[in-house]
C-alpha cells in the first residue's frame, strides 16, 4: 500500500538526472550525488557471502536449474571471523539451510542481505528524505536523517539514521532482529547485529556498497563486505510485484490445512 507519505519522498526524489557524463555521477540541487534509481548486485552473494565453488541444490528433481552458482566472495579478507561456537552453528546452519533459511519462510531478509539478494531495489531520496523499496516481499527502509536514539524493539530490517560524509551515504543499522541470515549457506548473527553501510557513486550508474558488520557474540571482530550495485537502465526499468508469502503458505502451513484420510 502507497502511503502519503511515500508519495511525498517519491515526488521529492523525481530529480532529472541529465548533464551525466561517462565517468560522473549527476548532482541534486544540494550538491550531493543523484542516487535516485533502481540498482541491483550482480554477484552469487545472497548464496555465500564468502569465496565458494559451484555445488548442487538441495532439491535434486530441480536438477541444473537448482544447483547453486560459484563466486569469488565479498568479504574482505576473504573469511568471516566467527567466534568457536559460532562457527560450529553456522555449519549446522549450512547442513539445515533447505528448511532453516528464513529466505525459504519468506521473512524479511534483514540489512545487509535486502540489498544483494536477485531483486532489485530502488533508491529514493532528496535534501529532506531518503526512502528504498525493495522488491523482495515488498521490503521498505524509511532512513532516518534524524537520530532518535535507540530503536524502540527489533525489527526484519531495522532502524536505520543516515548522513553524508562528502559524496558518501552512510547509514547507521541497529535494532535488527536476529533470525535473519546473511545468505543460504548459513551465516548469521545475534540480536547485538550492527550494520554501517556505506553508499558511493563510482558514475552514473555504479554504485560502490560496502558495510561493516559487527556482534560481538557471534565474530571476534568487526568485518566488512564490498560490492558494486548497478542501476537499471532500461526504459520501463521499475519494480515488479513480488509478495512471497502466498508462495510459502503450503511450506508454512499446509500441514494444518490438509485434511486427514481415513
Amino acid at each position: 500500500m502507497v502511503t502519503c507519505s511515500m508519495v511525498a519522498v517519491l515526488c521529492l526524489a523525481a530529480v532529472p538526472v541529465s548533464g551525466q557524463t561517462a565517468n560522473r555521477a549527476a548532482r541534486m540541487p544540494d550538491g550531493k550525488p543523484n542516487l535516485n534509481g533502481i540498482w541491483q548486485a550482480m554477484n552469487t552473494a545472497n548464496w555465500d557471502l564468502q569465496e565458494h565453488a559451484s555445488r548442487p541444490g538441495l532439491v535434486v528433481a530441480l536438477g541444473a536449474e537448482g544447483a547453486e552458482p560459484g563466486g569469488p566472495g565479498v568479504v574482505e579478507g576473504g573469511e568471516i571471523p566467527y567466534l568457536p561456537a559460532a562457527k560450529e552453528k553456522k555449519k549446522a546452519n549450512f547442513a539445515q539451510r533447505l528448511n532453516a533459511d528464513p529466505e525459504i519462510k519468506c521473512y524479511l531478509p534483514g540489512v545487509p542481505r535486502a540489498n544483494y539478494m536477485p531483486y532489485p531495489f530502488q533508491i529514493l531520496h532528496s535534501a529532506k528524505a531518503i526512502f528504498i523499496a525493495y522488491q523482495y516481499d515488498g521490503a521498505v527502509r524509511n532512513i532516518l536523517l534524524k537520530d532518535p536514539g535507540p530503536a524502540p524493539a527489533d525489527s526484519w530490517m531495522g532502524q536505520s539514521v543516515g548522513h553524508w560524509e562528502g559524496d558518501t551515504l552512510v547509514i547507521d543499522v541497529t535494532g535488527l532482529d536476529e533470525r535473519t541470515w546473511f545468505d543460504r549457506a548459513g551465516d548469521f548473527h545475534s540480536d547485538a547485529l550492527h550494520v554501517v553501510e556505506r553508499y558511493t557513486a563510482l558514475g552514473p550508474d555504479i554504485l560502490s556498497y560496502e558495510a561493516t558488520i559487527e556482534d560481538p557474540k557471534v565474530f571476534s571482530r568487526p568485518w566488512k563486505i564490498r560490492m558494486p550495485l548497478y542501476r537499471h537502465v532500461e526504459k520501463d526499468a521499475r519494480l515488479m510485484e513480488f509478495k512471497c508469502v502466498e508462495f510459502a503458505e503450503e511450506l508454512m502451513y499446509g500441514q494444518f490445512t490438509k485434511k486427514t484420510e481415513k
